[in-house]
Protein backbone atom coordinates (compact mmCIF):
# COMPACT_ATOMS: atom_id res chain seq x y z
CA UNK A 1 0.00 0.00 0.00
CA UNK A 2 2.99 2.51 1.07
CA UNK A 3 4.93 1.89 -2.37
CA UNK A 4 1.42 2.26 -4.60
CA UNK A 5 1.10 5.53 -2.52
CA UNK A 6 4.63 6.37 -3.38
CA UNK A 7 4.13 5.59 -7.18
CA UNK A 8 1.14 7.62 -7.13
CA UNK A 9 2.86 10.95 -5.24
CA UNK A 10 5.83 10.19 -7.96
CA UNK A 11 3.40 10.01 -10.61
CA UNK A 12 1.53 13.67 -9.82
CA UNK A 13 5.06 15.24 -9.35
CA UNK A 14 5.80 14.13 -12.75
CA UNK A 15 3.10 15.85 -13.97
CA UNK A 16 3.00 18.85 -11.79
CA UNK A 17 6.77 19.72 -12.14
CA UNK A 18 6.80 20.65 -15.83
CA UNK A 19 4.51 22.75 -15.22
CA UNK A 20 5.91 24.43 -12.61
CA UNK A 21 9.13 24.93 -14.64
CA UNK A 22 6.82 26.40 -17.70
CA UNK A 23 4.90 28.89 -15.38
CA UNK A 24 8.14 30.92 -15.15
CA UNK A 25 10.04 32.06 -17.85
CA UNK A 26 7.86 35.55 -17.94
CA UNK A 27 6.18 37.88 -15.97
CA UNK A 28 3.31 37.43 -17.35
CA UNK A 29 3.59 33.45 -17.22
CA UNK A 30 4.25 33.86 -13.45
CA UNK A 31 1.11 36.47 -12.89
CA UNK A 32 -0.81 33.91 -14.57
CA UNK A 33 0.47 30.66 -12.99
CA UNK A 34 -0.54 32.59 -9.22
CA UNK A 35 -3.95 33.29 -11.12
CA UNK A 36 -4.23 29.44 -12.21
CA UNK A 37 -3.06 28.16 -8.84
CA UNK A 38 -5.36 30.11 -6.75
CA UNK A 39 -8.73 29.40 -9.17
CA UNK A 40 -9.23 25.58 -7.63
CA UNK A 41 -8.80 26.52 -4.01
CA UNK A 42 -11.21 29.46 -4.27
CA UNK A 43 -14.30 27.60 -4.77
CA UNK A 44 -15.87 24.89 -1.74
CA UNK A 45 -17.22 22.62 -5.39
CA UNK A 46 -13.41 22.07 -6.77
CA UNK A 47 -12.06 21.57 -3.59
CA UNK A 48 -14.51 18.87 -2.55
CA UNK A 49 -14.21 17.22 -5.98
CA UNK A 50 -10.41 17.24 -6.53
CA UNK A 51 -10.11 15.84 -2.56
CA UNK A 52 -12.34 12.98 -3.23
CA UNK A 53 -10.79 11.86 -6.33
CA UNK A 54 -7.24 11.38 -3.97
CA UNK A 55 -9.55 9.57 -1.62
CA UNK A 56 -10.99 7.49 -4.47
CA UNK A 57 -7.66 6.40 -5.88
CA UNK A 58 -6.64 5.63 -2.88
CA UNK A 59 -9.15 3.09 -1.98
CA UNK A 60 -8.80 1.59 -5.25
CA UNK A 61 -5.47 1.16 -4.82
CA UNK A 62 -2.75 -0.23 -7.05
CA UNK A 63 -2.11 1.33 -10.65
CA UNK A 64 -5.61 3.37 -9.96
CA UNK A 65 -3.27 5.31 -7.05
CA UNK A 66 -1.59 7.35 -9.67
CA UNK A 67 -3.90 6.36 -13.12
CA UNK A 68 -7.19 7.82 -11.46
CA UNK A 69 -5.42 11.31 -10.55
CA UNK A 70 -3.00 11.34 -13.27
CA UNK A 71 -5.65 11.10 -15.57
CA UNK A 72 -7.75 13.46 -14.00
CA UNK A 73 -4.79 16.52 -14.24
CA UNK A 74 -4.16 15.05 -18.15
CA UNK A 75 -7.67 15.47 -18.97
CA UNK A 76 -8.45 18.67 -17.01
CA UNK A 77 -5.96 20.62 -18.67
CA UNK A 78 -8.25 19.62 -22.21
CA UNK A 79 -11.27 20.96 -20.65
CA UNK A 80 -9.15 24.23 -19.49
CA UNK A 81 -7.79 24.28 -23.33
CA UNK A 82 -11.69 24.38 -24.35
CA UNK A 83 -12.44 26.97 -21.74
CA UNK A 84 -9.32 29.42 -22.63
CA UNK A 85 -10.46 28.69 -26.80
CA UNK A 86 -14.10 29.97 -25.70
CA UNK A 87 -15.49 26.61 -26.66
CA UNK A 88 -19.21 25.77 -25.31
CA UNK A 89 -19.42 22.55 -23.40
CA UNK A 90 -22.99 22.49 -22.11
CA UNK A 91 -23.98 21.98 -18.12
CA UNK A 92 -20.36 22.85 -16.73
CA UNK A 93 -22.04 23.96 -13.33
CA UNK A 94 -24.56 21.44 -13.07
CA UNK A 95 -21.67 18.38 -13.62
CA UNK A 96 -19.16 20.49 -11.33
CA UNK A 97 -21.72 19.70 -8.79
CA UNK A 98 -22.65 16.93 -9.81
CA UNK A 99 -18.80 15.52 -9.67
CA UNK A 100 -19.24 16.54 -5.86
CA UNK A 101 -22.42 14.58 -5.28
CA UNK A 102 -20.96 11.49 -7.29
CA UNK A 103 -17.31 11.67 -5.61
CA UNK A 104 -18.45 11.65 -2.11
CA UNK A 105 -21.55 8.83 -2.65
CA UNK A 106 -18.29 6.51 -4.12
CA UNK A 107 -16.02 7.61 -1.08
CA UNK A 108 -19.45 7.14 1.45
CA UNK A 109 -20.27 3.95 -0.52
CA UNK A 110 -16.30 2.46 -0.94
CA UNK A 111 -17.17 1.70 -4.34
CA UNK A 112 -14.58 -0.67 -6.02
CA UNK A 113 -15.35 0.23 -9.44
CA UNK A 114 -13.00 -1.19 -12.34
CA UNK A 115 -10.18 1.02 -13.53
CA UNK A 116 -11.89 1.80 -16.88
CA UNK A 117 -15.06 2.52 -15.54
CA UNK A 118 -13.57 4.70 -12.40
CA UNK A 119 -11.18 6.63 -15.66
CA UNK A 120 -14.15 7.35 -17.50
CA UNK A 121 -16.55 8.96 -14.76
CA UNK A 122 -12.93 10.84 -13.69
CA UNK A 123 -12.44 12.29 -16.85
CA UNK A 124 -16.13 13.11 -17.99
CA UNK A 125 -15.83 15.34 -14.44
CA UNK A 126 -11.90 16.62 -15.47
CA UNK A 127 -14.05 18.16 -19.03
CA UNK A 128 -16.26 20.42 -17.07
CA UNK A 129 -13.85 21.32 -13.87
CA UNK A 130 -11.25 21.80 -16.89
CA UNK A 131 -13.58 23.96 -19.05
CA UNK A 132 -13.97 25.95 -15.86
CA UNK A 133 -11.26 27.17 -14.94
CA UNK A 134 -10.20 27.98 -18.86
CA UNK A 135 -13.48 29.64 -19.29
CA UNK A 136 -12.80 31.76 -15.81
CA UNK A 137 -9.25 32.93 -17.25
CA UNK A 138 -8.08 36.42 -16.42
CA UNK A 139 -7.64 38.50 -19.36
CA UNK A 140 -4.17 39.80 -18.63
CA UNK A 141 -2.95 36.30 -17.68
CA UNK A 142 -0.92 34.22 -20.00
CA UNK A 143 -2.68 30.90 -21.11
CA UNK A 144 0.22 28.38 -20.61
CA UNK A 145 1.17 29.96 -16.97
CA UNK A 146 -2.71 30.00 -15.98
CA UNK A 147 -3.26 26.03 -17.16
CA UNK A 148 -0.13 25.64 -14.89
CA UNK A 149 -1.26 26.91 -12.22
CA UNK A 150 -4.47 25.08 -12.10
CA UNK A 151 -2.75 21.69 -13.12
CA UNK A 152 -0.37 22.06 -9.77
CA UNK A 153 -3.18 22.81 -7.98
CA UNK A 154 -5.31 20.11 -8.47
CA UNK A 155 -2.58 18.27 -8.27
CA UNK A 156 -1.71 19.07 -4.83
CA UNK A 157 -5.46 18.56 -3.52
CA UNK A 158 -5.42 15.24 -5.18
CA UNK A 159 -2.15 14.63 -3.19
CA UNK A 160 -4.19 15.70 0.04
CA UNK A 161 -7.10 13.23 -1.02
CA UNK A 162 -4.18 10.24 -1.22
CA UNK A 163 -3.35 11.67 2.15
CA UNK A 164 -6.72 11.46 3.90
CA UNK A 165 -7.42 7.97 2.32
CA UNK A 166 -4.04 6.90 4.03
CA UNK A 167 -4.78 8.27 6.93
CA UNK A 168 -8.20 6.73 6.84
CA UNK A 169 -7.07 3.67 6.36
CA UNK A 170 -4.63 4.08 9.40
CA UNK A 171 -7.45 4.35 11.97
CA UNK A 172 -8.39 0.95 11.43
CA UNK A 173 -10.99 -1.60 9.61
CA UNK A 174 -14.08 0.07 12.03
CA UNK A 175 -12.94 3.41 12.87
CA UNK A 176 -11.52 4.20 8.92
CA UNK A 177 -14.95 2.88 7.77
CA UNK A 178 -17.13 5.08 9.86
CA UNK A 179 -14.31 8.26 8.74
CA UNK A 180 -14.79 7.32 5.63
CA UNK A 181 -18.36 7.40 5.02
CA UNK A 182 -18.79 10.59 7.03
CA UNK A 183 -15.99 12.47 5.10
CA UNK A 184 -17.75 11.22 1.61
CA UNK A 185 -21.19 11.80 3.07
CA UNK A 186 -20.58 14.98 3.90
CA UNK A 187 -19.39 15.90 0.79
CA UNK A 188 -22.16 14.28 -1.26
CA UNK A 189 -24.24 16.63 0.97
CA UNK A 190 -22.44 19.44 0.07
CA UNK A 191 -22.15 18.78 -3.87
CA UNK A 192 -26.32 18.72 -3.07
CA UNK A 193 -26.18 21.84 -1.41
CA UNK A 194 -23.89 23.56 -4.51
CA UNK A 195 -26.54 21.44 -6.75
CA UNK A 196 -29.59 23.52 -5.40
CA UNK A 197 -28.00 26.58 -4.97
CA UNK A 198 -27.82 26.61 -0.88
CA UNK A 199 -24.59 26.37 -0.55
Amino acid sequence: MKSALKSGLLALAAVALPAVASAHPAIGEAAGFSHGFAHPMSGLDHILAMVMVGVFAFQLGGRATWLVPTTFVLVMALGGALGIAGINVPFVETGIALSVVVLGAIVALHVKAPLAAALGIIGLFAVFHGHAHGAEMPENAAAAGYAAGFMVATALLHVAGLALGYLIGRAGERQGLFVTRTTGGIATIAGVGILTGLI
